[in-house]
């Protein structure tokens, strides 16, 4: 019985020749993770351990994101915390205002993930890291604080999900409308504990924008960790942003499967996941009356990456934001702002009437830069719908890609690229 690909990963941080399913293993550690709402609990717990650093300065990285340029005192007191404790142990990489970026996004961009990490975070979209083929989980500040001091974690090994991926996706249709048509397919809990493997041919007609988006949401579905193989585009992409060398690991050709799915990138359409969870999802299609909305966010560690801002630049290009809508865009890293400004988007999303934030996760959790009052609707290109997730609870959360979003923001009301002619 062979190994899948994320199997063999563990087996090998682990020191093992084999592992299986189930299999309880204690792996070495090649970056652990915090944030500044989850690196302060982590810190408190690691100041009770009778341990006087961490680990390796160099696999620790703490990035301030979640309400950064601080919004107010506790999140400056959070803030202050891991500073101190950044600047007590001598971590290499601290991303503070000026540096920071979305979590997601900054750490592939400044090489610190790599094929064939495992990698943790105190974080639940820490699995985005699995678009470069590494194995990168969510977990607990506990468990971020025994990684600091340790370099190590225990796992229970997860049985896994292939899904096979086909086709070319039409003009509108991205990684977004991927990963919510499959979390709309086998729902929040349809991969719980679960790799979701990532295969096929149709691979190589995603972007790498795309399949960090896609790996970002394994979580949505309940997933472990998501996944993909290490194919010429992500090689390319590790050349140009890490100096790190890395491992490529395959799945044997016997490995075990608990289901199997094939996804036909050439049928799917536009989708937008309804309040209250990522499952509820329709695709533009299937909206049979208009469902008007309040504000639009672009931005994200989902989807605040380059490739998402160009393709909302090309449908607000020319166009305005429909009076009385509140159109937030959020580059989610510092390059990816500098870059959107060199290419002229920032100014294209100005002159539409759009607002463009510095990096920061801000209104995707609730933060800031963007709350909801009650009875709002808000068209997102976040990863979470939940009840109150981005202000009141009786507020409501659309999720959809950022072409989606943009077309929304135009025409104030869910609406597709097409709508517009485009």
């Amino acid at each position: 019985m062979g190994m899948t690909m994320t199997q063999k990963i563990l087996a090998a941080a682990a020191g093992l020749d084999k592992v299986e399913a189930g299999q309880l293993i204690e792996a070495n550690l090649d970056l652990v993770l915090g944030n500044d709402i989850t690196s302060p609990v982590a810190i408190h717990e690691m100041d009770k351990m009778t341990v006087n650093t961490v680990f390796d300065k160099d696999k620790v990285a703490l990035v301030m994101d979640h309400f950064i340029p601080n919004k107010d005192i506790k999140s400056a007191q959070h803030c202050k915390c891991v500073r101190e404790f950044a600047c007590k142990h001598d971590i290499t990489n601290y991303f503070d205002v000026g540096e920071m970026g979305i979590e997601h996004a900054l750490l592939p961009e400044k090489g610190l993930t790599v094929a064939g990490d495992v990698i943790i975070g105190a974080d639940s979209h820490t699995c985005t890291y699995g678009a470069l083929g590494a194995f990168s989980t969510g977990v607990g500040s506990t468990d971020m604080a025994a990684g600091m001091a340790t370099g190590k974690a225990w796992f229970k090994v997860p049985s896994a999900i292939k899904f096979n991926i086909v086709g070319k996706p039409s003009k509108w249709v991205s990684g977004k409308d991927v990963i919510l048509h499959i979390i709309g397919m086998i729902g929040v809990d349809g991969a719980l504990y679960k790799s979701m493997e990532f295969v096929g041919e149709g691979i190589k007609n995603l972007s790498m924008d795309d399949r960090f988006t896609i790996a970002n949401m394994a979580i949505e579905a309940g997933g472990k960790n998501g996944i993909f193989p290490v194919d010429d585009l992500a090689i390319a992409y590790m050349k140009e942003h890490s100096k790190r060398p890395w491992k490529v690991f395959e799945a044997d050709e016997d490995a075990v499967y608990d289901e199997e799915y094939t996804i036909d990138l050439s049928t799917l359409r536009p989708t937008i996941a309804f309040p209250h969870l990522p499952e509820n999802t329709k695709t533009i299609d299937e909206i049979t009356e208009d469902v008007v909305i309040d504000q639009a966010v672009i931005g994200s560690c989902t989807n605040g990456r380059i490739d998402d801002l160009r393709t909302a630049a090309k449908i607000l290009e020319g166009r305005k934001v429909k009076k009385g809508i509140r159109c937030i865009v959020i580059p989610a890293t510092q390059n990816i702002y500098l870059q959107a400004m060199e290419e002229g988007l920032l100014k294209t999303f100005i002159e539409a009437g759009a607002v463009v934030s510095t990096p920061t996760c801000g209104p995707c959790l609730g933060g800031y830069m963007g709350i909801l009052a009650e009875n709002e609707r808000c068209i997102s290109t976040t990863n979470r719908n939940f009840v109150g997730r981005m202000g009141h609870v009786d507020s409501e959360i659309y999720l959809a890609s950022p072409a989606v979003a943009a077309a929304s923001a135009v025409t104030g009301k869910i609406s597709s690229p097409e709508e517009l002619g485009l």
